[in-house]
């Protein structure tokens, strides 16, 4: 029976690749790439890189996957990002089909890893449930960015005690008032700090985590913030993408210090 790997690889560092996925790699006949277009060329040239590092002990070939068009502001956000998977289950069916033998093992690269917010397993559990092809699944995890934003920070992710959030820009206004001492936000694209209240607020912010052009900015919120949203739409601009993720911290007020 055909294989999937759904395989980790870091942030963006090659050598954030753990020897765990290095083994995997080396099982693989095919590695299917995403490609997202001329806008995120990097993002193939990191995984072609990867594979040429690490998968040096057999024959493979890559296939590159062009990615199904999404809408990227709907009404119904939801509703948007199914029809959106499901363009992509028929894809990846199809190239799984066509380009994998029965008796080969087949890789999707995964930046970070797999379990946080990313669609390669949903989208293969859907294949799977419908029917439209039969093949197993093995996941190998990675570094994700909040892992390495920490490391480039140089800070744990939660006080004593404390608990973390993660969240999406999308969702940060509603999840703020929670009153987490710890969130991490992934996946904003219009800065959503900017709206927060930035009094005892500190951020710590990280674009490109792991690439050649990392770049990472902290401090108070109420400093930082405007430049952190300066600074990102001159990189996004610049490269034509980005990728960041940042962690809000509240600082106890002097009234709790007291």
């Amino acid at each position: 029976m055909r294989k999937v790997l759904v395989i980790g690889i870091g942030a963006g560092d090659p050598e954030q690749v753990t020897v765990q996925a290095i083994r995997a790699m080396n099982r693989v006949d095919v590695f299917f790439v995403l490609d997202k277009g001329a806008g995120a060329a990097d993002l193939v040239l990191v995984r072609r890189d990867i594979c040429e590092r690490y998968a040096t002990e057999r024959q493979y070939r890559v296939v590159d996957v062009p990615d199904a068009p999404r809408d990227r502001s709907p009404q119904a956000y939801r509703a948007a990002v199914d029809a959106w998977h499901a363009r992509r289950a028929d894809i990846y069916a199809r190239v799984i089909r066509d380009e994998l033998a029965a008796d080969e093992c087949g890789a999707f690269l995964v930046c970070g890893d797999p379990s946080l917010y990313d669609s390669t397993l949903r989208i293969l559990d859907q294949i799977l449930a419908a029917g439209l092809l039969e093949f197993e699944v093995e996941v190998i995890p990675g570094v994700t960015s909040m892992q390495a934003l920490a490391a480039k920070h140089q800070l744990p992710l939660n006080g004593i005690g404390e608990g973390i959030l993660i969240t999406t820009g999308r969702r940060l206004a509603e999840d703020w008032t929670r009153g987490v001492d710890n969130v991490l936000v992934m996946l904003d694209g219009g800065c959503a700090f900017a709206e927060l209240d930035p009094t005892d607020v500190e951020i710590y912010w990280g674009a490109y985590l792991g690439m050649p052009d990392e770049v990472t900015l902290s401090g108070p919120l109420g400093e930082v913030g405007e430049l952190i949203r300066q600074t990102r739409e001159r990189i996004r601009r610049k490269k034509g993408w980005i990728m960041d993720t940042y962690l809000l911290r509240r600082r106890a007020s002097s009234a709790d210090a007291d």
